[in-house]
């Protein structure tokens, strides 16, 4: 994409009435209750200064959150700041399909905080059965290897693990190897184990 062609999402900001907005289903981002409370009193100090990044499902006819859900909960949950803003949420709209829309979910909520590993893990399997390999989700998540094998652990699905090689594991020896192992041992003054 070239400078000139492209133009953020950012400057195309609309106002959606918020009875359009919808939760997607693999937010991972947790708030702890001090941390909504302050955005609360952001949102009622400074208004909502970041729009709500969304996806428009047209065969629904809603805005489907990617970035944004705590702030779209706010105008929920506080009928002040629901009448003050008329009902109407700030969206900025990508057009995106599901994966690179799960995908820019977590880069932005990677840039700000913490996440839920259960969630995380559930969209790491979501991602595996719709095909995308541990590169991609390396790449487009933003995690290490290790981080997604963990992720990967967690849920316990074998299938996860389909991109994955394994070293050779410890094998035990037969009872010969096992009884000239001892006698070696115990024949140069080690105590044998």
């Amino acid at each position: 994409m070239s400078g000139k062609s492209f133009k953020s999402p950012v400057y195309h900001v609309i106002g959606v009435p918020v009875e359009k907005v919808v939760a997607n289903t693999y937010n991972p981002n947790k708030v702890a209750p001090p941390e909504m409370k302050l955005l609360y009193d952001s949102i009622k100090e400074d208004g909502y200064t970041m729009p709500i990044v969304c996806y428009y499902a047209k065969s629904r006819d809603v805005y489907v959150i990617v970035d944004g859900f705590h702030r779209y909960q706010i105008m929920l949950n506080y009928p002040d700041i629901y009448e003050r803003e008329n009902g109407i949420l700030p969206v900025s709209v990508i057009d995106k399909p599901l994966s690179k829309r799960m995908a820019s979910t977590i880069r932005h909520n990677r840039a700000r905080g913490s996440h839920d590993v259960d969630l995380m893990s559930n969209i790491i399997r979501e991602l595996h059965e719709i095909g995308r390999s541990d590169a991609w989700i390396s790449k487009h998540l933003g995690m290490e290897k290790d981080e997604i094998l963990r992720l990967k652990q967690i849920t316990g699905l074998a299938a996860l693990f389909r991109d994955t090689e394994f070293g050779e594991a410890w094998k035990p020896a037969d009872e010969e190897q096992e009884e000239a192992s001892k006698e070696e041992t115990a024949g140069n003054g080690e105590i044998p184990k």
